[in-house]
This record gives structure tokens, C-alpha cells and sequence, in this order.
């Protein structure tokens, strides 16, 4: 008989980036673990693929277009999801986007302004959205982050995503604190070097692959279904006393 606290029969994730990589590797599990799930991206034809993806698990779910570094489209898309679906129990921040690997000394500010506008305003914004709506319900809730190994160890030309990266696990930090007395746990995950569309473009460079791979100890790239089982745990009764913590995702990376 299946382990009943991880049974997610009767609530609702939010999974924002949700259309590929991790966040449709998250949102597939909750779904298959019984979860309603709605998506944000911004590209319809990858909402698309996915809504059709995800509807095969027979789950409730839903696809909205939502650029997370605009404010009002954050408001708007929070108020849609919850008008659909009744409520949301778990908002997965996990839209995000890389910068250009351009030299610290010639980053452009508004390249450094275009990158925490996604990974560090739009989480702001995301969960603000879900906390105020999960303190107004009373019923508790779960909030999780996805972040970057960028954040452990030092990644060259790449200061404005790691950086957006670390203030997120601050945020969420403070934020396990201070929601706790509402039964609402905060949550990061860490993920290492993954197979999505953000990191195509290095995992096609021969010298790239041949440098990193040898340092993961399991020898493969992870893949998005890699986080399924941490995010039904995290969205599951299972995890309520479980706050404030870092889950590092990356095949042993950073301890090899």
C-alpha cells in the first residue's frame, strides 16, 4: 500500500518554468502523485507540448502564459491560477534565465538588471503572490526554489545568475522563519549540471563536456525527472516539519 502522507490527492501546485527541463520534471510527479498543477511559462508552443504532456496523468492541469520579472503578469497569473483552481498549495519558483558568460568587466547593467529581474524579482513576486494567499487560507502551505551549484562554488562570467541564485536561498531562508507560525514551509533546491534548454549551448562544446563530466561521480548530465521525488516530498504531508533547508540535485558534483 502506498506510503499515504506523499498521497498529494486534493491540492494544487503552482510550478512556474514549468513547460521543460526541471519544472516539467517536477510537474509531471506531482501530477502523477495526485496533485492539480498549473504551469506558467512564456513560450506557447512549449506551454503547449507540456499541457498535453501532463494531461495524460489524468490530473487537473493547466498551462498560463506569465513572464515572471513583470510584477502585474505575476499578480494577474497568481489570481487566474487561483480563480481555476480554488487555491494553490505549493508555489514552485523555478523560472529562470542564464547570462551571455560575458567577462565581470563588461557585463552591461542591463544584462545584470534582465537576469535578477527573472531569478530574483520574479521569485520575490511569486511568492509574495502565494504567501499572502496561503496566510489568508489558514491551511498552511509549501514554497520551494529552485537555485544553482553556482552559488557553492565560483562561477566565472556567470556573477549576475549566481548571484540572483544566492539571494534567492537568503529569501527563502527568512522566509521558512517567518511563515512557519502559518504551517508553511520554504524551502531550495540546488540542482548541478542539468539537461535543460538553458544549458544546451555548453553541453554541445566538446571541451565543456570533457572538463565537467569527469567530475560528476555519476558520470550523466541530470535530467528534469531527477526532481520529481523531492518535489512530491516537499509538496506532501511528509515534509511539514521540514523547513529552511538546501536540497543539493547534482549527481555528487560538489563533493567529488
Amino acid at each position: 500500500m502506498p506510503y499515504e502522507p506523499m498521497n498529494l490527492t486534493g491540492k494544487v501546485a503552482l510550478v512556474t518554468g514549468g513547460n521543460s527541463g526541471i519544472g516539467l520534471g517536477m510537474a509531471q510527479a506531482l501530477a502523477e502523485a495526485g496533485a492539480d498543477v498549473c504551469i506558467w511559462g512564456t513560450n506557447p508552443q512549449k506551454n503547449e507540448a507540456a499541457l498535453a504532456q501532463l494531461e495524460a496523468t489524468g490530473a487537473k492541469v493547466a498551462a498560463m502564459i506569465c513572464d515572471v520579472s513583470d510584477e502585474a503578469a505575476v499578480e494577474a497569473s497568481f489570481t487566474a491560477t487561483v480563480e481555476q483552481f480554488g487555491k494553490v498549495d505549493g508555489a514552485y519558483a523555478n523560472a529562470g534565465v542564464g547570462g551571455n558568460g560575458t567577462p565581470f568587466i563588461d557585463i552591461p547593467t542591463e544584462e545584470w538588471r534582465r537576469v535578477l529581474g527573472v531569478n530574483l524579482d520574479g521569485v520575490f513576486w511569486t511568492f509574495r503572490a502565494a504567501a499572502k494567499h496561503m496566510v489568508e487560507r489558514g491551511e498552511g502551505g509549501r514554497l520551494v526554489g529552485t537555485s544553482s551549484v553556482s552559488t557553492v562554488h565560483g562561477a566565472p562570467r556567470s556573477e549576475p545568475y549566481a548571484s540572483s541564485k544566492g539571494a534567492m536561498i537568503s529569501m527563502v531562508r527568512g522566509l521558512a522563519v517567518e511563515l512557519a507560525r502559518y504551517g508553511i514551509t520554504a524551502n531550495t533546491i540546488i540542482p548541478g549540471w542539468i539537461e535543460t534548454p538553458m544549458t544546451e549551448r555548453s553541453f554541445g562544446n566538446e571541451v565543456f563536456e570533457n572538463a565537467v563530466k569527469k567530475r560528476i561521480p555519476e558520470r550523466r548530465w541530470g535530467q528534469g525527472a531527477d526532481f520529481g521525488g523531492l518535489a512530491v516530498y516537499l509538496m506532501s504531508d511528509a515534509s511539514e516539519y521540514h523547513t529552511g533547508d538546501q536540497f543539493v540535485i547534482d549527481g555528487g558534483y560538489t563533493r567529488f
